[in-house]
């Protein structure tokens, strides 16, 4: 008789192991079913915050700037767009290339002016300047140390000043 030990962790890895396989092979099917007609991949992107602005890049790489949709509002921006084929009569040996519509939504830490952003477009990276609402900038607050004799501390947001 074999005495067999119960290892629920093995079992959990295993099992998850499975599941990637099956989603792998799924997301491999979809991929390749949906490349015409949805989002087939999304371009990478960086959010920079630079005090009283968010700085977001994109990488475009092979996009040319007319097949670009850029919107942005307060909380978020969407860049969507098509990067085409050059030639569709070459005999591909092996290509990583991605191909075909593409959306990337992003949502933003904090508000911003959504009609007051600069854009730029060079060397297939797409650069967003994206100004702060007045609300969330960087303020400098002054804290007034002079007056010890108040044990309480207290903040007037008036006039930016601290009392101890």
């Amino acid at each position: 008789m074999v005495i067999r030990y119960f290892q629920p962790i093995r079992e959990l890895e295993n099992l998850s192991r499975q599941f990637d396989l099956v989603f792998d092979e799924l997301s491999a099917h979809t991929t390749q079913a949906t490349e015409t007609t949805a989002a087939a991949w999304s371009p990478a992107i960086e959010l920079i915050d630079a005090g009283d602005s968010l700085i977001l890049k994109a990488q475009l790489p092979g996009i040319v700037a007319q097949n670009l949709d850029v919107q942005v509002t307060r909380d978020t921006v969407s860049i969507s767009g098509d990067r085409q084929h050059q030639n569709q009569n070459t005999n591909y040996l092996h290509s990583e290339f991605r191909y075909g519509k593409f959306q990337r939504v992003v949502n933003l830490p904090v508000a911003v002016q959504n009609d007051k952003v600069q854009a730029e477009f060079q060397d297939g990276i797409l650069t967003l300047t994206l100004p702060k609402v007045e609300e969330v900038r960087n303020r400098v607050v002054k804290i007034n140390l002079g007056e010890v004799a108040n044990s309480a501390t207290s903040v007037d947001t008036n006039t930016q000043t601290v009392n101890s």
